[in-house]
């Protein structure tokens, strides 16, 4: 995913008279170099023609996904880990959602991975929710945060706490990630807020997350 270099050609030259034999050298060097442009992998071109270029000369586009959940989402008990859902795509460059909850790539490279989620607690008591990422369908390692929630205020007021962090995450074309949840009481939700008034406010999303190329893999 990096920039592609190329190698500029040797020109002759010119002479202050013309050279026919010159002018042979000077097309022979120019079409060697545009036949290496044109021999590049089908990846490599279609992201020189039309990938990472916008293909209107003015910048470059790089993979990217937001996406959001407009849903509570709760747990039907404690000893299960729950997949983080989201139901809406608001901007999505070769990062794609799938499944409800994974979030794909078509390139491969480092993408860092931000989540924002309205955590709630209803009870009396306070719990903790454990947030994670999984690869694949696998944990990743050392990737786990743990959020505190203290009581509800009073009967029919939560308590509510914004969770959000970002993560950096190699990631191989094809390959998927997921936000991961488990709560130690059925009370904590991730809570979805519809639109408000006096003040007019917008809806709150249970859930926001990002995925964005940062750079292509080491070699």
């Amino acid at each position: 995913m990096g920039m592609i270099k190329f190698k500029s050609p040797s020109l002759p030259i010119p002479h202050r008279m013309y050279d026919e034999g010159q002018q042979h050298q000077l097309n022979r060097s120019l079409r060697i170099y545009f036949e290496q442009l044109d021999s590049r992998t089908p990846i490599e071109h279609e992201l020189f023609q039309g990938g990472l270029f916008n293909g209107q000369g003015t910048g470059l586009v790089m993979p990217y996904g937001s996406f959001y959940s407009t849903q509570t989402q709760t747990a039907a008990n404690t000893t299960t880990a729950y997949a983080v859902t989201l139901n809406n795509t608001d901007l999505s460059n070769w990062v794609t959602l799938s499944n409800g909850s994974r979030l794909n790539v078509a390139y491969d490279g480092i993408y860092n991975f931000q989540f924002s989620a309205q955590l709630s607690n209803d009870s009396n008591a306070s719990i903790d929710i454990n947030m994670w990422l999984r690869k694949n369908g696998v944990n990743l390692a050392n990737t786990n945060s743990l959020f505190g929630l203290s009581a509800r205020k009073s009967p029919g007021d939560p308590y509510h706490v914004l969770a959000a962090l970002n993560i950096f995450v190699s990631l191989a074309a094809g390959d998927y990630i997921e936000l991961y949840w488990s709560t130690t009481s059925t009370s904590g939700t991730i809570i979805y807020v519809a639109p408000l008034v006096s003040p007019d406010r917008p809806a709150t999303p249970s859930v926001i997350s990002t995925l964005s190329f940062v750079s292509a893999l080491s070699t």
